[in-house]
């Protein structure tokens, strides 16, 4: 029999035979204390969880699920995007390791190392965004004990070899953890690229409709697994059943979301190119970014997550640009169905080696309008540009 693609898996797992008669979708159940019937049951978790923290029913499918899409032996879901990066940070890192991340990598992420890890004596080294997967193995030493991956990097997407990178860190003894938000563990799968630890934010595509916060990690790595579950049971951190069952709900259509998301953004940025005012549009799926090859290579699908670099350029024509939009909406995060737009040259000021930017850096996230609506948005934003650089 033919195996099931990723879109027909994450509904089966929902109707699939042989568990009688039920709900499409799992009951909500809201505890914290879990009752047994005899004195001699109440630590027996072949029964269940003995305690609501472990998760009840949405949260063990919504684990199930996630595990599945990501290839992965097993997979746990933490209260936040940010919260997957920093527990397998917190299970693998000791005083004396070194962690080796991008320049590029998401600002929280790199709070998180540069304020809480280095303050707890492990130290930190920032490559270059666009360097090579031989420069970052290069760069491994006799106390690095992790590469965090990042591919695209946040604001800028710059593209990393990651199956290369993980196969010199592996070759080193160095564990590797990456960042797949961008691809959801649907448009990439990083454990079948070699990579140790998947992490992303469920918070984006997965759940949808910008209305929870929860990160997923996952490995297929029996001792990295026990050191990734001790850790999540010493801090405490739990997601609600609500948000379990939402962020369940959410990744069932999550591939035909993906899909006609990153259809759009693909037109939008291919419009977006040939406009004046444009230098550059920072769009993997694009011919024309420098990271095309190695997303055409290994990536299955995209997000509708791109960079905009304009022609110079002030904060105030920015502003302008992002306030004469109207189907946009001014807001951070994205992977939900509705479009975003954020400024972000002040984010280059935390690099250690400053991106070469022509311009002003704006984000934006396309979401399931129509992308011809998108593009006359865009063009009035374009026209405000153009008339507060005049001013």
């Amino acid at each position: 029999m033919k195996t099931p693609s990723d879109r027909t898996r994450l509904i089966a797992g929902a109707t699939q035979r042989g568990r009688g008669r039920r709900p499409v979708n799992p009951p909500v159940e809201r505890a914290s204390t879990m009752l047994s019937d005899r004195a001699d049951q109440m630590r027996d978790e072949s029964l269940g969880p003995v305690y609501g923290l472990a998760g009840t029913t949405a949260a063990r499918e919504l684990r199930t699920a996630l595990a599945g899409l990501e290839g992965a032996a097993e997979s746990w879901i933490v209260p936040s995007g940010l919260a997957a990066v920093t527990v397998p940070l917190l299970a693998v890192a000791r005083p004396g390791d070194e962690i080796i991340a991008s320049d590029a990598v998401y600002g929280p992420s790199r709070r998180f190392l540069s304020r809480w890890m280095t303050a707890r004596g492990v130290s930190v080294r920032f490559h270059a965004a666009e360097a090579s997967a031989e420069e970052v193995a290069g760069l491994i030493g006799e106390t690095t004990r992790a590469v965090l991956i990042e591919s695209p990097a946040s604001l800028t997407m710059d593209m990393l070899d990651a199956p290369a990178l993980a196969a010199a860190a592996r070759a080193k003894g160095v564990i590797s953890i990456m960042d797949n938000t961008w691809g959801a563990g649907l448009a990439f799968k990083p454990l079948r690229h070699g990579v140790d630890i998947s992490v992303q934010a469920v918070t984006k595509y997965a759940a949808g409709h910008s209305d929870l916060l929860m990160g997923a990690i996952a490995t297929n790595d029996a001792a990295l697994g026990r050191a990734i579950d001790g850790t999540i049971e010493d801090v405490g951190w739990h997601v609600s059943p609500d948000d379990a069952w939402l962020a369940l709900r959410g990744l069932r259509t999550l591939p035909l979301r993906m899909t006609e998301q990153a259809r759009s953004a693909l037109e939008i940025t291919t419009w977006l190119g040939q406009q004046p005012e444009v230098a550059r549009v920072l769009y993997p799926p694009l011919p024309s970014d420098p990271g095309h090859a190695l997303w055409a290579r290994d990536y299955s699908g995209a997000a509708s997550l791109f960079g905009l670099e304009m022609k110079g350029g002030t904060t105030e024509a920015g502003r302008a640009f992002l306030d004469a939009l109207s189907l946009f909406g001014l807001g951070y995060s994205w992977g939900g169905y509705e479009s975003l737009a954020t400024h972000e040259t002040h984010q280059m000021a935390y690099r250690q080696s400053p991106a070469r930017l022509a311009g002003e850096l704006l984000r934006f996230h396309v979401g399931l309008e129509d992308p011809a609506d998108l593009i006359a948005d865009l063009d009035i934003g374009l026209a405000a540009w153009r008339k507060a650089l005049k001013a």
